[in-house]
């Protein structure tokens, strides 16, 4: 398919104005909402989202598998005496998060369309921002324009958990904001500082993320709190422990959209950043035995205790809240186990994690539909009624604990593989945490699904329509694709991954049997 498409793409010069219309596209979609009759947001939301998924479906076949630098760049002065410039591209990293994020969103509004019956328009114009200002967060490669796509989505995503999430929704959004914003006003000054002391090593004062990157020597002495900066705006994001406390509390209150968007996207967007921007730029001090341990500690320390807290959740949603901050663990153990394996098994997780925690919070919000309660002890028996319903809830609960045959699995594997060499012990800590990870996950299933039918109101619990199973049946077909053929996903991040891993490679500390063959050569 490739062979075909790929001519077709570049006649049209589809690299040239892909992105420019990947971004922009949303905020005009957003407008037109607001100026439209109320009665066509669904409807004109739909369509602008189905577009933008249409449009971004031919980075699959356009992208260039055996080019680990950047793709379909572009860029423009825009503020040419501060050094800022429009400057974006993708690579085998950024490639599915943008996918991600337009493939999700037709199902957003698909998953919205009956329970969103108050200010339409607002929510589904937010919706579209949030889209846009995500999208520009993976395509930035100034970090001016990338900060600034970094604090804009928390306005959206404010008001679409205060005004449409549950009872105690302004806690969460207000929580989630000054997280997330007292995080990003540290990596802003560290930004700038960056931008100065290049400068004055070069005489070229630019946010360029490639000026800065070839001149990372030139921080080798602030790269302790620049570093420092950076990681915790990102670990904020991601979240790791111990800064993860406002997630369970926006995951429970945001709406169903909001929840599938921090899971599929937002929550990658921290990861992304350690990928792209806090280890390359800084790598001697970000690699550095010390604050690897540190990073392990917490990677491991998370994957143990979201493990243990979901198992005694009462709350469903709560529970898969939780699991979040265990998966993206795993990520952040691929990411410091710095191997072209461990990390193509990160990038793995985080597409697996978007796809199958997406698809947990759609089914728990199917289910607070039709029952108006998340208590997992007000179920019970589900599988009798709802067959369908509950089929794609085990499907989706099996690739969340990493299955094989299903998209969690390649990913956890990868990430383990690769970090053994680097971290053998942490490797076997988490190894054993996966058993957590399926014991809360199929015992909720159990008492959800097949636990006996004791409560009157889920005897008449109606199985999926039409319209939920246009939602479900795309993300479960993904989970068993990637689970059974993930090459596809592999090629297109092998490239990315190795130039990485060059990247950072001259800073990394030899692995126990390279350091064994240092020895015996320093010997002779």
């Amino acid at each position: 398919m490739e062979q075909f498409f790929s001519p077709i793409l570049a006649a049209i010069g589809y690299n040239r104005w892909i992105l420019h219309v990947l971004l922009i596209l949303p905020l005009v979609g957003a407008i037109g909402i607001l100026v439209a009759p109320g009665s066509w947001a669904r409807w004109f939301t739909l369509v602008v989202a189905g577009l933008e998924f249409f449009l971004a479906l031919g980075l699959w076949f356009a992208f260039d598998p055996s080019n680990g630098g950047i793709q379909f760049e572009s860029q423009v002065d825009w503020i040419r005496g501060w050094g800022v410039s429009y400057h974006i591209g993708i690579d085998g990293i950024s490639l599915f998060m943008v996918l991600l994020a337009t493939g999700m969103m037709p199902l957003l509004v698909w998953g919205s369309w009956h329970s969103i019956q108050v200010r339409r328009r607002g929510y589904y114009a937010l919706l579209l921002a949030l889209k846009s200002a995500m999208i520009g967060v993976f395509i930035s490669l100034d970090l001016f324009l990338f900060y600034c796509f970094w604090e804009l989505l928390l306005i959206p995503m404010y008001f679409l958990i205060g005004v449409w999430g549950s009872s105690n929704r302004l806690y969460a959004a207000t929580k989630f904001v000054l997280y997330t914003f007292s995080g990003s006003l540290l990596m802003l000054v560290a930004i700038v500082a960056m931008v100065w002391t290049v400068g004055r090593a070069t005489g070229t004062y630019s946010f360029s993320y490639d000026h800065l990157l070839a001149n990372r020597d030139a921080l080798a002495g602030q790269a302790p709190w620049l570093f420092t900066a950076f990681a915790l705006a990102f670990a904020v994001k991601v979240p790791i422990f111990p800064f993860h406390t406002w997630l369970p509390d926006a995951h429970v209150e945001a709406p169903t959209a909001g929840s599938v968007d921090l899971a599929v996207i937002l929550l990658k967007m921290g990861t992304y950043g350690f990928l792209r921007f806090a280890i390359p730029l800084f790598p001697a001090f970000a690699l550095s035995p010390a604050v690897s341990a540190v990073f392990v500690v917490l990677a491991v320390t998370g994957i143990l205790y979201a493990a243990l807290v979901s198992m005694v959740q009462p709350d469903l949603k709560k529970l898969v809240a939780y699991s979040s901050v265990s998966h993206l663990g795993f990520v952040m153990l691929g990411i410091w186990g710095s191997t072209v394996q461990s990390v193509q098994g990160a990038i793995m997780v985080m597409i697996a994690h978007g796809v199958s925690t997406g698809c947990l919070f759609f089914l728990i919000g199917m289910l607070y539909d039709r029952r108006h309660t998340r208590l997992i002890a007000d179920y019970g028996g589900i599988a009798r009624v709802a067959p369908i319903l509950t089929t794609a809830f085990v499907i989706t609960a099996f690739a969340s604990i990493g299955l094989p045959g299903l998209n969690g699995f390649i990913g956890e594997f990868l990430v383990l593989l690769g970090s053994y060499a680097r971290f053998p012990v942490a490797v076997g800590i988490a190894t054993i945490v996966i058993v957590f990870a399926a014991a809360y996950l199929l015992w909720a299933v159990q008492r959800v699904f097949f636990s006996p039918l004791v409560h009157e109101a889920n005897r008449t619990l109606r199985d999926v329509d039409l319209r939920e199973l246009a939602v479900l049946v795309p993300l479960v077909g993904s989970m068993i694709w990637m689970g059974v053929y993930p090459n596809p996903f592999l090629r297109r991040t092998e490239a990315a991954s190795r130039r990485y891993i060059e990247m950072v490679s001259p800073h990394l500390p030899p692995l126990a049997h390279e350091a064994g063959v240092i020895r015996q050569e320093a010997a002779r």
